[in-house]
């Protein structure tokens, strides 16, 4: 019993040790949530300096990962070199439309100073409507930039507005020069996510060559309108309307009728063999007097060289001279697609299956960078494309 009675003081002073405890909790709580609310602030006051320092510098210069977004931003709206948009964006205090602005200002300077530079590469333009088509030659330093979409949409927008507004001085059907400061000054209406709204030719091609960094130039263009079938062919071409060879061949029907679907293919396989076989001259008549006199002189030099008599010299000269005819006279070349007929047999022979005389009444071909003398700084006089 009194082992118990001993047991239970302990327990009791246990017990009641508990709720002094408890009552001690309890009583104090507004005093802990209190200090627990002070430790905070003392524990967050730095953190918010810390925030304001941070604020304060953000508006001097954003996070690594905000400076990474605005420079991506701005190289998807200018296409400029990444080191120029950071440049920009540093200069302007990272504000994205001043930027903006100030590499358009840098780019046009820069376009300037290219201007100079050779251009030899790029790509033709065709818009082509009923009876009529408009080509257009862009040029470029390097192909890289004419396989760029900004640079293509420019290429087939001025051919479009070549077409639309028929700058030429000349009203009859035929081949003929495009007025290239005409065309440079005309307004255009642009839609594409880097060049949009209304510009001129000229600032669009400026604007144009900021973005790629090379000397960008619209060098010459040409309208040819045929009351008859008007056939295109483009060589190695990136999209519908564009390409670095282009062959344009006008048919002519005595009768006047429109040919048929499969005649008409045949007019788009006679340009394509002005492209490949590349001819001077449409019939022997129209070769010229100087290009035939200098032929001449060459070809006689070359058999006098043999030593043969004269008899023999001038049958030399002449086969020779009927091997220039084949290679140069459209109607007296062999058909890349047949080379058992000429041009002028595969033509009567058109003529017989569409019961009506077919004969080729002019073309044209026309190559990217031909007569540019491919050297640094070169400014070499530039020919007039190959005609008919």
């Amino acid at each position: 019993m009194a082992f118990c009675r001993n047991a239970r003081r302990p327990l009791q002073m246990l017990l009641a040790t508990s709720r002094m405890q408890q009552s001690h909790h309890y009583s104090t709580w507004p005093q802990h949530k209190a200090t627990v609310h002070r430790f905070a602030e003392t524990k967050t006051a730095p953190n918010s300096a810390f925030g304001m320092s941070s604020r304060r510098f953000s508006s001097q210069e954003p996070a690594a990962a905000q400076q990474k977004e605005l420079i991506k931003l701005l190289r998807q709206r200018t296409s400029a070199p990444i080191k120029d948009v950071k440049a920009s964006l540093v200069a302007c205090n990272w504000d994205i439309d001043e930027a903006h602005k100030d590499l358009r200002k840098k780019g046009k300077f820069l376009a300037e100073k290219k201007s100079g530079r050779t251009a030899a590469e790029g790509l033709l333009a065709l818009a082509q409507s009923e009876g009529k088509a408009a080509l257009i030659e862009l040029n470029c330093e390097t192909d890289f930039v004419a396989r760029n979409d900004i640079f293509q949409y420019l290429a087939l927008s001025l051919a479009k507005e070549a077409l639309a507004d028929n700058i030429t001085s000349q009203s009859t059907s035929g081949l003929h020069s495009l007025e290239m400061e005409r065309l440079e000054d005309i307004k255009l209406n642009l839609d594409h996510p880097k060049v949009s709204g209304e510009i001129t030719v000229q600032n669009a091609i400026t604007e144009v060559a900021a973005m790629m960094g090379e000397n960008v130039r619209l060098r010459r263009g040409f309208l040819m309108s045929s009351p008859g079938i008007l056939s295109t062919y483009l060589h190695t071409s990136p999209q519908p309307g564009l390409g670095r060879i282009a062959g344009l061949v006008s048919l002519e029907i005595e009768s006047g009728n429109h040919m048929s679907e499969s005649s008409q293919d045949i007019g788009s396989e006679l340009a394509m063999h002005v492209v490949a076989a590349k001819p001077l001259f449409l019939n022997r008549e129209l070769v010229s007097t100087d290009a035939l006199a200098t032929e001449l002189e060459i070809l006689k030099s070359q058999a006098e060289s043999t030593g043969k008599n004269a008899v023999t010299v001038e049958k030399m000269v002449q086969g020779r001279l009927r091997k220039y005819y084949e290679e140069t006279v459209l109607m007296e070349q062999k058909y890349i697609l047949d080379d058992t007929i000429n041009i002028k047999t595969h033509l009567d022979n058109l003529s017989k299956r569409v019961g009506s005389t077919v004969r080729v009444e002019n073309f044209f071909r026309m190559e990217v960078g031909e007569g540019i003398q491919r050297t640094e700084g070169s400014s070499a006089d530039e020919p007039v494309a190959q005609t008919a």
